[in-house]
């Protein structure tokens, strides 16, 4: 049997936002969550900037990979996150940033608390209250219990429950 690779998880939740939000001018926008498509994979390459092999993510038949995309210009990927469907929760495998929204010249703030919104909301629809867990890095682990409201379960595993989920959903989705 084939032993899968967990990803320790390193992202930075740069600031929660409404939507995702200019850096310089500090302009919101509105934001689509929508599966990543084969066609996607063109601009989305260790050649472009990305870190992660996100053609294995989405080859993997039990994990579902989102981009997330300003309304009116889904052609441009903000982020991407894999995400499978436990028996009783979401597991975030990968989340990554585009180029752009990356280290002090980013473009937009608020991706990755936009995609970690996304899995508390798809937790919810699929009548799991929320609860979403992923393994982070050692160094982050703290930052994840700040900003986003996790729990440290032991070892690098975090877990996401129903009131941080709901706090979540509630700044980044209009319900």
């Amino acid at each position: 049997m084939k032993k899968t690779k967990i990803n320790l998880l390193d992202f930075e939740v740069d600031r929660l936002t409404r939507s995702i939000e200019n850096v310089t001018t500090g302009d919101s926008f509105p934001t689509d969550v929508s599966h990543l498509v084969k066609a996607d994979l063109k601009q989305i390459s260790k050649k472009t900037g990305w870190l992660f092999n996100w053609k294995s993510e989405l080859d993997a038949p039990e994990r579902e990979v989102y981009k997330l995309t300003i309304q009116g210009n889904s052609n441009v990927i903000q982020g991407l996150v894999s995400l499978s469907i436990d028996v009783d929760h979401i597991y975030m495998h990968l989340i990554e940033s585009a180029p752009f929204n990356k280290g002090r010249t980013k473009i937009y703030l608020g991706v990755p608390g936009n995609l970690v919104a996304y899995a508390c909301r798809l937790s919810f629809q699929k009548g799991f209250d929320g609860f979403v867990s992923f393994h982070s890095k050692t160094k982050l682990i703290e930052h994840y219990i700040k900003t986003l409201g996790a729990y440290h379960f032991g070892g690098h595993l975090m877990i996401i429950d129903t009131l941080p989920a709901k706090a979540l959903i509630e700044k980044y989705f209009k319900t």
